[in-house]
């Protein structure tokens, strides 16, 4: 039975924080029954933004996993354990299928979205390509902004193969936080804005690096460089700095005041947002 999930986000105008983890286990309801429960996220590794939710189908598609995009995502409601999505049982049953033992490939990416009809979210200049959020009208869409129907490729082995930039929440749960001086703690969870679908912190738990420690959050444009090999995310931060910021307790919702105060402290450390303007992460994936 998965655990009710917990609002642990605050409205700001229409946006929300959310946590991956009390995302986990929700039960996903198509417009004629339910599909079945998330096990976990992939986001790009370049923004930072989460692409699909892997769902676990259980025994009515033969325990088969499924990809569900935030396209198709109608709203996921505060204090509830069920995401309710604009598609049929009969569409997850006949999409494309996804090998749970291989990472998510681009030609896979291009024959889900054409299948559900939906555009591309890379190659534009926003989150989303030419949108910052997950939508969009179907029935106006250009059809330039449809993906192309993928070819399949011959591959050379003498020619190094594209990028894979989705990673797994799941997976990257666990990195460690190298500090300038130092580790400091490992990753335990993710905070999104459930308006772009954008990862905003890491949630960071320090208790097994020093007495005393504390469950903080460091927010993505903090992030100057992550390991992929080596399960590290990189920052300038010091320890001091971390261990006197502000504590994060995972059981009150995000507050504007916090996140404020989470501001304004390392703004005093100069590592607010103009310390990495553009808000993206310099990853190290060597080839991944």
């Amino acid at each position: 039975m998965p655990r009710a999930a917990r609002f642990i986000g605050t409205q700001f105008g229409e946006i929300m924080l959310r946590s991956v983890r009390d995302l986990r286990g929700s039960t996903v309801r198509a417009v004629d029954g339910d599909i079945g429960t998330v096990s976990q996220a992939y986001f790009d590794d370049e923004s930072w933004g989460v692409r699909y939710l892997v769902v676990e189908t259980g025994t009515w598609l033969n325990d088969r996993r499924v990809l569900v995009s935030p396209y198709s995502v109608k709203h996921t409601d505060p204090g509830s354990s069920v995401v309710h999505v604009d598609l049929s049982r009969q569409q997850v049953r006949n999409s494309p299928l996804l090998d749970a033992h291989k990472p998510v490939s681009r030609q896979h990416e291009v024959e889900y979205l054409r299948y559900y009809n939906y555009p591309t979210y890379w190659g534009g200049p926003n989150l989303w390509g030419m949108g910052a959020y997950p939508a969009y009208d179907p029935t106006g869409m250009p059809a330039d902004l449809l993906p192309e129907e993928p070819s399949m490729p011959t591959l050379d082995m003498d020619e190094p193969q594209p990028d894979v930039h989705l990673r797994s929440t799941n997976e990257v749960k666990g990195y460690h936080l190298k500090t300038s001086d130092g580790s400091i703690g490992h990753v335990s969870d993710f905070i999104y804005d459930d308006t772009n679908w954008a990862i905003r912190y890491l949630v960071v738990e320090t208790h097994n690096w020093w007495p005393g420690g504390k469950t903080v959050l460091i927010a993505i444009h903090w992030i100057n460089e992550v390991d992929w090999f080596d399960s590290k995310v990189s920052t300038t931060l010091t320890r001091d700095v971390i261990k006197n910021s502000p504590a994060y307790d995972d059981s009150m919702p995000i507050e504007r005041g916090y996140e404020e105060a989470l501001q304004r402290f390392y703004d005093k450390h100069g590592t607010g947002p103009d310390a990495h303007a553009s808000g993206r992460v310099g990853a190290d994936r060597g080839g991944a």
